[in-house]
């Protein structure tokens, strides 16, 4: 595993498109939706273990939640656990843990995933994040993971990209042309 890579968790969301089973008190991120023993962000925390070592992952979450991070995720040290003193959102989540990562090691390549979500082929999710770290790190470029949607939705963000390949290497990688975060039911169409 490469030192240098890092993976961020962010864990600050409330949760509120799947009430009532899902509260602010105790959002989906700490739930076992599935039933399969493990919550999302459980679930998230193994996943990354396959890309970086566990002292590199981090969780940005509200100060709300530390307690139920912590309960959860044990094995965290608690310095790897960023707590946001007010829900932000996405662009100063990652502005914060990127931040305090650079600080660590200004060589570092970060992942930034939610915690909730839900990958089946984890090979698969692994195989395409570090191809994405290797490139990222090789070419000091930002890197996105993009599905094609089968629906309008305004819950997600959206990304345009070129059609010409950014990589010789990996015919699946584009230049983004725009990222939309979750656009109004007309744009999204």
């Amino acid at each position: 595993m490469n030192k240098d890579n890092y993976c961020v968790i962010m864990a600050g969301g409330i949760g509120a498109r799947f009430w009532p089973m899902s509260r602010t008190t105790r959002p989906k991120q700490f739930i076992d939706i599935l039933g399969n023993g493990k919550t999302l962000i459980q679930s998230t925390f193994k996943r990354l273990e396959r890309i970086c070592p566990k002292e590199n992952i981090f969780i940005v979450t509200n100060e709300i939640y530390e307690n139920q991070v912590k309960h959860q995720l044990p094995q965290m040290a608690s310095n790897n656990i960023l707590l946001e003193p007010a829900m932000r959102n996405t662009a100063p989540c990652i502005a914060y843990a990127n931040y305090k990562i650079a600080a660590i090691n200004p060589n570092a390549n970060i992942v930034v995933a939610p915690s909730d979500h839900i990958i089946i082929d984890e090979e698969e999710f692994t195989n395409n994040i570090n191809t994405a770290l290797t490139a990222a790190s090789q070419n000091e470029w930002l890197i996105t993971l993009g599905i094609i949607p089968t629906r309008p939705d305004t819950g997600y963000g959206y990304i345009q990209y070129n059609d010409a390949i950014r990589d010789p290497n990996n015919q699946n990688m584009r230049k983004v042309k725009t990222f939309t975060e979750k656009p109004n039911l007309e744009l999204a169409e």
